[in-house]
Order: structure tokens, then sequence, then C-alpha cells
């Protein structure tokens, strides 16, 4: 099947890349022409472990290619993605300009019946606009499907290729055949293909990210309520998550939620229920106790330190707002970083992929080391961030002899407090109970 995705961002490049690799001929558009030249070139924009290999096979086995004529790919294919950005705009609503005007593009360049495929997470009702904005040029007939996706950044791949569920939101029984014959290769394990109306598939995306994200806030705020009464929050986690109902997936307490989806998403969703006028007030909860989140280990830092941090200096392990990505949108890492600053403290940092993606927050405000030990070397205090493999089993006898001091602020709970305190350090986590 020839397909066109548009937009070679995270969802995009994944989305036409696997799509690739399952046997169809994707052709990439994007109108960022120094982005085309670098995929074209062997290079990719984006990490996420995998995805370079598989560009590079599908490009050599000429399933995938990449170009700046969306006219040219859209004329020339009977499927069309949409998957451009959908940023937040600034009263937290989605912009849609990019899906819009894609929209308008695919009507003009069209030659034949077509399936427009929503890729971009989108809110409810914008399959209809898209509709009434490619029929306005059309001359061919078309149907619009609401496809969200479910991408967790990095394990996008497995994601894609081993779906827990594929959610279709379509109007025609010759649209299911059409969506049935893109995914066959991916239905081989039995997990559902769910088809719906357009509608309920745009807002089921939201309504999953919104449900993980409130379980991220729950068990943060729970977090604060042990340290206050005396209680530990990795057993309370543990007696609670173990209950099938509720699972410990995504109940795991740490410094806040960021990247480019649950934030985004989030007051997405908090404004269509706000203008649907049946608000989502647990929303609001969540938003509010995730931004607080950022700021505790800082709190923690500072009440120990004191509101005076000259003179010192803080080893920062990892920036990106989760492991295997660079991405830095919305990762609390810049939150806590920029209060140390603030408070006069010298700051260096390492991250295993995010270091080019972080000077863009933190410019040359801290110190950049290219390994782990080297930003510890001297510090008074590490701080733990983002929980990358490389940082989980750390040899605190070398910490010992490189650092000037013996704290150590866990915003992950990565470390079991009576290891770290048995190697002569002072241990700080999130709600855990002192050693």
């Amino acid at each position: 099947m020839k397909i066109c995705v548009v937009g070679t961002g995270y969802v995009g490049l994944v989305a036409g890349t696997c799509l690739a690799d399952m046997g169809h001929h994707v052709v990439c558009v994007d109108r960022d022409e120094s982005k085309i030249a670098l995929l074209l070139d062997g290079g990719v924009p984006i990490f996420e472990p995998g995805l370079d290999q598989l560009i590079a096979r599908n490009l050599r086995e000429h399933r995938l290619s990449f170009t700046t004529d969306g006219d040219g790919a859209i004329a020339a294919s009977g499927v069309v993605y949409i998957a451009v950005g959908t940023p937040s705009a600034d009263d937290g609503s989605a912009n849609l300009q990019g899906v819009y005007g894609v929209a308008e593009q695919i009507g003009r360049a069209m030659t034949r019946s077509t399936t427009v495929i929503i890729k971009s997470t989108v809110p409810v009702g914008t399959a209809d606009q898209v509709r009434e904005r490619v029929g306005q040029n059309a001359q061919h007939p078309f149907d619009v499907v609401s496809n969200p996706e479910f991408l967790k950044e990095g394990a996008a791949i497995a994601d894609f290729m081993k779906p827990d569920r594929i959610v279709i939101g379509c109007q025609k029984d010759e649209t299911r055949e059409v969506m049935q014959e893109i995914y066959r290769p991916l239905l081989r394990t039995g997990k559902p293909i769910l088809f719906m109306d357009n509608r309920s598939a745009e807002l089921s995306k939201y309504a999953a990210n919104a449900f993980l994200a409130t379980k991220i806030s729950f068990i943060n705020e729970l977090s604060r309520l042990c340290e206050a009464v005396g209680a530990d929050v990795d057993a309370v986690r543990r007696g609670a998550g173990t209950d099938s109902r509720i699972g410990l997936r995504f109940f795991f307490p740490g410094v806040g939620y960021g990247g480019s989806c649950f934030p985004k998403d989030v007051k997405a969703l908090m404004y269509t229920a706000q203008d649907a006028g049946s608000p989502l007030r647990i929303l609001e909860a969540v938003e509010d106790v995730n931004q607080a989140q950022k700021e505790v280990l800082a709190n923690k830092i500072l009440a120990r330190f004191g509101a005076d941090l000259e003179g010192l200096r803080f080893a920062v392990w990892g920036l990106s707002f989760k492991p295997n990505t660079d991405d830095m949108r919305e990762a609390p890492s810049v939150v806590i970083i920029n209060r140390l600053l603030a408070a006069g403290a010298r700051v260096t940092v390492y991250d295993p992929e995010a270091m080019e993606e972080a000077r863009h927050d933190l410019g040359e405000r801290v110190t950049y080391a290219e390994e782990p030990y080297e930003a510890a070397d001297g510090a008074d205090a590490l701080v733990l961030v983002t929980e990358w493999n490389e940082f989980r089993n750390p040899d605190f006898e070398r910490l010992a002899g490189c650092m000037r001091g013996r704290a150590v602020f866990d915003g992950r709970n990565l470390y079991e407090p009576a290891y770290v305190v048995d190697h002569g350090f002072e241990y700080s986590g999130i709600g855990r109970l002192p050693v």
C-alpha cells in the first residue's frame, strides 16, 4: 500500500518508519528542508532506541523515502497520515493550525480516492473540521479516520509494532477494510483493533494520558503524606499497586511528569471539558500537584543546605524528562537546576543523550560533564533526577573518593536508603523513611 505521512516529528517519523517495516511503501513529508536532508543522509533528528537502524534498513530496501514535496507525495498515495504537532496555546487548548493546513493541502493535492488518517493528538471534533477542510477542495471521494497513537518515548517502536490495542474512529465500512489492511501484520498477536466513532476515538487518547498522569500525581501526593505521617511510600505503593485493579505501572513517586504528551494533553482535555461546560476537576488537581512536585527535590536540598548555596556545587545525573529519550520538554530537571542556580549554587550535569537539548534550556549557566563521575567530582551533593540504567548501580566507593560532600538526593527512589547510608552517605528520597 502506498502511504504518505505528513510530519516527521516524533509521531510521524516513528509511525512512517514502522509502517514501512510492515511492508508498505511510505513517503514521509516535512517542509523543513534541513530535517529532510538529514534523514536522507542517514541522520535522525530525535533519539529513540533502534529508530536509526530501522530507518536505514527501510531506506536501503526502498520502502521508505523522505521529501519536502507534499503535493507530489499526497497525489501519489491512497492513504495520507496527518502527523504534525499540536502544541499547547496560551489558554491550554491545542493549536490545530498545522493539522488544518495539511487537511486543506490534501484536498487540493489528492488525485484519487483517499483515506485521511489523523495520527496527531487532537481534541474532540477535529475529525469533523478536517473533513470539512479536505472537502472544500477535494475532487475525489475520501474519508477521515481518527487513529490516535499510544507511544511511549523510549519504547515507541515496540509500542507501535506490538500494540495493546489499535483505536480506529471512522464512518464507512470500506474505510474499516482499508484500516484492517494497513494494520493486518499487527493483528496476528490477537490484540484488538477497536472500531468506534471519530469523537470517541479522539477522546480515548486524552482519557488514557490523563488517567496515567492522574496515577502519577496521586502517588506523588501520597509520597508527601508518607513523609508527614512516618510511612514509606515504596511499601505503600506495593501494598496498593499489587491489587490487580490498580497495578504498579506508572505508580512510582518522583519529581513529576514532563515530556511532550502528558502536560500538553492534560491541559487540552481540561480546556475541552471547560469549553463543553463539564469541567474535569480531578485534572485541575493533577496539574497543580505535578507543578508542585517538580519543586520537591529542590526544597529538600535547600532545607538541608540552607537558602544560600553560594560556594556549593551539585552534580545532577539525568536531564531528559525520562530515560531513553533526549526530550527536554517540561523536564523537571530544568525546574530543579534553576532553583539551585538562583540560590547561588554551581551545577555540573550529565545525561547520556540530552546534553545538547539541555543547552537550549540551561545554556552555559551549568557545566556539562562527559561522564557521571566527572559530574560528581568535587560535588557537595549528588542529585539523581532521571532514572537511566547506567545510574542504577553506581560505585559508591568511587563517589566517596571524588565527592567533597556525602549527600544523595534521589528524585526517583532508585536506591535503597540503607545501602546508601551503609556506604557513608546521607540519603534523601521521595516519601522514604529516614535511615
